[in-house]
């Protein structure tokens, strides 16, 4: 699909046909669109599809007529009626006179832009332009970060409840998923400190400070990624010792009284055995069954009372 938009009168619009100075977004485009673009404005159609591949790295690439620019930005999947987070490559191309953005699917990263929700936003500005696309980026990483570490609350209280296979399962897609942002957030980093460096890219004074602010953005979703990754992976640590340890102490209960209960199933035994009966104890007196069973009875509270003591219950 193809949108253009130009800022006219200080406001974004949609526009019909491309204009110098606009702005034209390519989400998820057909073969015909891509060949398309790429020869109106003399650009490698590999550069205009690198974007559609989900494993594509981050990178800069400088050509003669325009600067390709490719980031990971975050994005929600759902999976078993949840949502998830994974990221995926979105390709920004400065041209001589335009814009073009490259992207697999609908991201609040330029749904932003084209609502006209960010301000000193200008579409001929391009430099401005590309930088608020990467400040916004970084931001939207921030704030899924922030929602990541409250899902990953609410399933640690669940634990504590009662450690079941479905809270250790969202907490494995949540580490997967700060796995992708961290390795993400660190490639875009390296785009940042070549864009920084990149002579080719023109940078005015007043935009300075915005990819200063993009750069620390970026920094910091980096650290919070690797805080919660780590906090995550202590509590499955943990909850994995809590139900090793809570199986031990099943398994050493049902030792215990499995040994209990033998020792009057041993006594019984014995009197089962085809031995004569005159040579068995209490076996010619009248009250020998009670006898037997009250020995019994002793010998297996004296054992339970010794495991007792040695808090083997």
């Amino acid at each position: 699909m193809i949108r253009i938009f130009k800022t006219e009168d200080g406001a974004i619009h949609q526009i019909d046909e491309a204009e110098s100075g606009c702005w034209i977004a390519l989400t998820n485009p057909t073969a015909t669109e891509i060949l398309e673009i790429a020869e109106r404005y003399e650009i490698d159609p590999d550069h205009v599809r690198a974007p559609l591949d989900e494993e594509e790295r981050s990178r800069i690439e400088l050509e003669d007529h325009y600067s390709l620019i490719l980031v990971d930005i975050p994005v929600i999947e759902e999976r078993n009626e949840k949502d998830w987070y994974v990221t995926i490559p979105m390709g920004i191309i400065m041209a001589d006179t335009i814009i073009i953005t490259v992207c697999l699917e609908e991201t609040p990263v330029l749904n932003a832009f084209m609502d006209g929700r960010v301000r000193d936003f200008y579409t001929y500005m391009k430099t401005r332009f590309i930088l608020q696309i990467l400040y916004k980026n970084a931001s939207l990483y921030l704030q899924y970060l922030r929602i990541i570490d409250k899902k990953s609350d609410i399933v640690e209280k669940e634990l504590y409840k009662s450690p079941r296979n479905q809270e250790l399962i969202e907490i494995l897609e949540l580490q997967k998923s700060l796995v992708y942002f961290t390795t993400s957030l660190r490639s875009n980093e390296v785009v940042l400190e070549k864009l920084l460096k990149s002579e080719k890219i023109k940078k005015y004074p007043e935009d300075t400070d915005l990819l200063d602010d993009v750069i620390i953005e970026n920094k910091q979703a980096i650290e919070m990624a690797n805080i919660y990754s780590g906090i995550l992976s202590g509590t499955m640590d943990a909850f994995a010792s809590v139900i090793s340890n809570n199986l031990n102490i099943v398994m050493k209960f049902l030792a215990t009284i499995t040994i209990v209960m033998s020792i009057p199933t041993m006594v019984s035994s014995f009197y089962g055995m085809n031995v004569l009966s005159s040579s068995m104890p209490f076996a010619t007196n009248p009250y020998g069954f009670g006898i037997v069973i009250v020995l019994s009875v002793i010998l297996t509270c004296a054992v339970a009372w010794i495991f007792a003591k040695r808090n083997l219950f």
